[in-house]
């Protein structure tokens, strides 16, 4: 008979998620897993298979998470298109500011793993793919809703805004990486959204 588990798989993968945040894939070793999850090596493996596997399952967990959070945002008709955006960045800023250390933020994990690994790592790869598409296509169902109601230009598809505030906000999380302050990350946004206005 297997022994059931006695620890919190999901406080555990949480633990492990921000260890990989902070530190990437590489720079992260097992001793500091088992420091970060409180768990043993055995454990680890026995529960996530590897180390690769655990990454990975963390950083879905992250994407997904993120990627819910902005389509919360994004998804609510009865307020306006420019009030959901700013919504949208607020909380980017808000995320980068939580997470200093040292003056400096942690930046995205995604965009994070996308620099250290996605051009060697097809899974990863894969992973963030699928979270760019679907962000996309939140951003781009917003964005075309407000066009529609005349909030935002025309002047571009709405796909093609959805690609540029994709870009701004990932480059937004490196600024923050680089010690940019809340006041620089609030102006990108002011301008970001000023590209938008009819």
């Amino acid at each position: 008979m297997a022994r059931p588990r006695t620890f919190d798989e999901e406080r555990a993968l949480d633990g492990a998620l921000r260890l990989f945040w902070e530190n990437g894939y590489e720079a992260t070793s097992t001793q500091e897993l088992c420091e970060a999850t409180g768990l043993g090596r055995s454990s680890i493996y026995n529960t996530f298979s590897s180390k690769h596997a655990l990454f990975v399952r963390a950083l879905a967990r992250y994407l997904d998470a993120m990627a819910d959070r902005q389509a919360r945002i994004l998804d609510d008709p009865a307020r306006p298109v420019g009030a959901r955006l700013r919504e949208l960045f607020a909380s980017v800023i808000d995320t980068d500011e939580a997470n200093r250390r040292g003056g400096r933020g942690i930046g995205c994990f995604g965009v994070n793993s996308s620099a250290e690994l996605a051009g060697r790592d097809p899974e990863v790869a894969g992973l963030l793919r699928r979270d760019l598409e679907r962000r996309h296509a939140d951003l781009s169902g917003a964005l075309a809703a407000g066009q529609r109601a005349g909030e935002v230009s025309r002047a571009r598809e709405a796909g093609a805004y959805a690609s540029y505030l994709n870009a701004v906000i990932a480059g937004m999380r490196v600024s923050a990486q680089n010690g940019a302050d809340r006041a620089t990350l609030e102006a990108v946004a002011d301008t970001a959204l000023d590209a938008l206005t009819p």
